[in-house]
């Protein structure tokens, strides 16, 4: 059968709850982040991370929870035609905290949960087949229908010539063993644990353990001792990982601790040790599964646990393939990885959510513009929300369920039309600057970390700076000052970032003027996701912003270009202009599409239905204008 996965993990899969604050007993945590978690899960994603074919054969829950497992695994490029669904059960939960880089204590409730009620009858042989490897793993040894289950991958992927991983995976509180404050423990002595795991041995061709879990397997009391027995009964490769040590690796008869094959070892400061074994699955496989040779697949793997060990949750902080390759390629590594930004910019940029390549936007973020015609009518401000809800509705009109299309609505009267964005699917941006500020300053929001964390994730922060290389130090040293700021807020709550740059408005705009404000960002460190700039109406200045964004970021999103209130015409010829510029995804465009219908709607001569259609019909005409512009680049 055609291989077409590389590899099938099986087994725990859960949603971890992780203390943000570290340094703290879990009984003084009072905020967590969400992940999926569990061993064969975290073992799923670092894989596909890595560029391998991954898929997960698991139970979850029929909840949100389930859900959010699900749709996470398919964002991270993991197959999911194994994850079940269980309407009886719920998925698995696990709270941890960290204490300090030894201790993380950590509460499993997964009393009769999804993922331990695999059985058999979940397995399937056609997702198995494809696979050149199956990977199981020790806790689902620990109940007989999800052993049974495992059983029948080690005996599909023997039959289909894939080979066998075999995770020792050893949590004595998971086989019953300790109480439920136990969670950390990673030994207890047990023949009856030992009497099953070591009849796994021989089905395997590779076995991956700590020193506790290789006693466990093999039922000795000392670590030599126990690699002896081991390779008494089988000839797989073993892999035994000693965490600030790296790994050894033995082929053949086990003479020593030190006799084994090793891979290059990567000091780095430790803040968490939780799913630095997984990451390191993750790794040692993505060179295991292409035949690399040992020693390199031994350094992939310690480089990947090097990361996790770094950083504070499992999955979502296991590298992807260009963040590892970079860091492999430095002479010596970074000890704090958590704080290195090159690599951090390359972890957010290769692992933030998949968007559609363009973007056409709605911008009715304004808030001194509809205030200001409001007031002149004598209408009460509460009504610019109701407004800017037909205004979503005009876009939905427009956009047909198709993708690419979004908007741009602000906190302060934006509340009835965010959800109703949200049902389209919109891409939606936010404004955190106070209105026409100069010096950059910010809306209602004097603590913005805190407040971005309210906001939902898939929420892009936009952030207008009024700038030009003329103006006084002074004035760019505030500036500089907030757009650090915000940048800073939108890494730490996980939220993407456009930065909108207005500049002539207050200078001439040259060739050259918006190319050299963007670069001073970049040189400040500031990469955001999306830029949103004026239109340039000489080619030269989109390409030298196109040379900057190449040169400094190569994975920005791109650049949408904004309205000024032009006319539709001019919108269109700049368009053109930007048409041969790759970077140029879109627009965002405001003004133009609703300054008249808000200003008829509000003093009543219009209703409803009037007002979508005019925003509609203005919107459409800019979405035809640049959907043929980019048909033109496209040629």
């Amino acid at each position: 059968m055609t291989k077409t996965l590389d590899v099938v993990t099986i087994g725990r899969c859960s949603v971890d709850l992780y203390a943000q604050q570290i340094g703290t007993r879990l009984e003084d945590a009072d905020s967590f982040a969400r992940s999926v978690g569990g061993c064969p899960a975290n073992i799923a994603i670092g894989a596909a991370r890595l560029g391998l074919r991954s898929a997960l054969i698991t139970r979850v829950g029929a909840e949100q929870m389930g859900g959010f497992v699900r749709e996470q695994l398919v964002r991270e490029g993991v197959e999911t035609s194994g994850v079940k669904v269980d309407p009886a059960r719920l998925t698995a939960l696990v709270l941890l905290a960290v204490e300090d880089a030894d201790t993380s204590p950590m509460i499993f409730y997964r009393d009769n949960c999804a993922d331990m009620a695999l059985d058999e009858a979940d397995v399937d042989p056609e997702l198995v087949s494809s696979a050149r490897a199956v990977l199981v793993t020790g806790t689902h040894f620990s109940r007989p229908a999800a052993a049974a289950a495992q059983r029948k991958a080690i005996r599909l992927a023997r039959e289909s010539g894939g080979r066998v991983v075999f995770d020792i995976d050893y949590r004595p509180n998971l086989w019953g063993l300790g109480g439920h404050e136990a969670g950390f423990s990673r030994y207890a002595k047990s023949e009856a644990v030992s009497r099953i795991l070591s009849g796994v041995l021989p089905e395997a061709d590779l076995i991956v353990g700590t020193e506790e879990e290789v006693m466990i397997a093999s039922g000795e009391e000392d670590i030599l001792a126990g690699l002896r027995a081991i390779r008494a009964r089988t000839p797989a490769t073993l892999v035994l990982k000693r965490g600030a040590r790296g790994c050894v690796i033995f082929e053949g008869p086990v003479v020593s601790l030190d006799d084994g094959i090793q891979g290059a070892g990567f000091p780095v400061d430790v803040l968490n040790v939780l799913g630095a074994g997984d990451a390191f699955m993750s790794g040692l496989l993505s060179g295991w599964i292409r035949g690399e040779p040992l020693a390199t697949c031994a350094t992939l793997a310690n480089a990947c646990g090097a990361f996790a060990v770094s950083r504070l949750l499992c999955s979502p902080e296991y590298p992807t393939r260009p963040e590892l390759n970079a860091f492999l390629a430095r002479d010596r590594a970074t000890p704090r990885l958590r704080t290195d930004p090159v690599l951090n910019h390359l972890h957010w940029a290769t692992t933030r959510r998949p968007r559609p390549e363009g973007l056409m936007a709605f911008a009715i973020d304004h808030r001194a513009q509809l205030e200001t015609v409001a007031d002149e009518f004598g209408v009460p401000r509460s009504r610019i929300a109701d407004f800017k809800a037909l205004a979503v509705d005009a876009a939905a009109r427009v956009a047909r369920g198709r993708h690419g299309f979004g908007m741009l609505l602000d906190s302060t009267y934006g509340q009835k039309a965010f959800p109703r964005a949200a049902r389209h699917g919109f891409w939606i941006g936010r404004p955190v600057e106070k209105p026409g500020s100069r010096p950059l300053d910010f809306d209602q929001l004097p603590d913005l970390g805190s407040h971005l964390k309210e906001w939902p994730v898939d929420h892009t922060i936009k952030c207008l700076c009024f700038w030009h290389p003329d103006d006084p130090e002074a004035l760019k040293a505030l500036q500089e000052r907030e757009l650090l700021r915000v940048y800073d807020a939108a890494r730490t709550a996980g939220r993407e970032l456009l930065i909108e740059i207005i500049a002539g408005k207050h200078g001439r705009l040259e060739p050259g003027t918006v190319a050299s404000i963007v670069q001073h960002l970049y040189d400040l460190g500031i990469k955001p996701d999306w830029w949103k700039l004026e239109p340039q109406h000489d080619p030269t200045a989109w390409h030298r912003i196109a040379a900057v964004i190449d040169r400094e970021d190569p994975l920005c999103r791109g650049i949408v270009l904004l309205g000024l209130e032009a006319p539709e015409e001019a919108l269109v010829a700049a368009f053109r202009a930007a048409g041969d510029c790759p970077r140029v995804k879109g627009f965002a465009v405001g003004r133009t599409l609703f300054a008249d219908a808000a200003r008829r709607w509000l003093s009543g001569t219009i209703d409803d239905e009037a007002a979508v259609a005019d925003m509609a019909r203005r919107f459409e005409a800019l979405v035809a204008a640049w959907e043929g512009a980019a048909r033109l680049q496209a040629a």
